[in-house]
């Protein structure tokens, strides 16, 4: 695994928090380099499912998540949604990667199209044009034809769709096992360490 690398999360408005924070807490754990993105109906959402009230400005919650993660120094940023001198932001600093996690059907729609009008969408286009990794985590069901169509076009541009969609195969005995068992697949393909969930045919004899 090549250390120190910067990977963006960006939470959007769709169901999924617990996903979110815990993926959040393994990346900063890993001693990479993490920027936090976050919409405005993310905010909403992450107060309905955890019972966050997390700050409209990007510095309150970086602070907030200082608090919560105790990140390396140096190691983690928050960005706001208007922030366009930010790294995201343009190719010439791209990150090494990028998670939406979890990726609503809106967003999903702007990155097909190409939008830029938020730092999120900038952000993906980013990724996109220079064929840097990119993570999408749709949170839906069932998905729409116009769904789906917007999912291989992005595919087939470089992404990889990686829907919430839990296995049952490790026995999970609490909600925390399933989160983990989405989490530990970004984490694989983020070429992150991880030993929060077992792999398929991992104990068996």
């Amino acid at each position: 695994m090549k250390k120190d690398r910067t990977i963006v999360l960006a939470l959007t408005g769709a169901s999924g928090m617990p996903y979110s924070l815990r993926l959040m807490e393994k990346i900063l754990a890993s001693g990479n380099r993490l920027y936090l993105l976050y919409s405005t109906v993310a905010q909403i959402v992450i107060r309905q499912e955890m019972g966050i009230s997390l700050p409209a400005r990007a510095a309150d919650a970086e602070e907030y998540f200082r608090e919560r993660f105790r990140p390396e120094p140096g190691k983690f940023r928050v960005f706001g949604r208007e922030e366009w001198f930010s790294p995201v932001t343009s190719g010439s600093n791209p990150p090494d990667a990028m998670v939406v996690c979890p990726c609503t059907m809106g967003s999903l729609a702007a990155f097909a199209a190409g939008l830029s009008q938020n730092i999120i969408e900038r952000a993906v286009d980013v990724m996109l044009k220079e064929r840097r990794q990119l993570i999408l985590v749709p949170r839906e069901t069932p998905f729409s034809t116009i769904h789906l169509e917007n999912m291989l076009k992005l595919s087939k541009a470089g992404a990889l769709i990686l829907p919430a969609n839990p296995g049952f195969y490790q026995h999970p005995e609490k909600v925390e096992d399933l989160v983990d068992y989405i989490v530990a697949r970004i984490l694989d393909h983020l070429d992150i360490p991880q030993d929060i969930s077992p792999r398929w045919g991992e104990g068996e004899e």
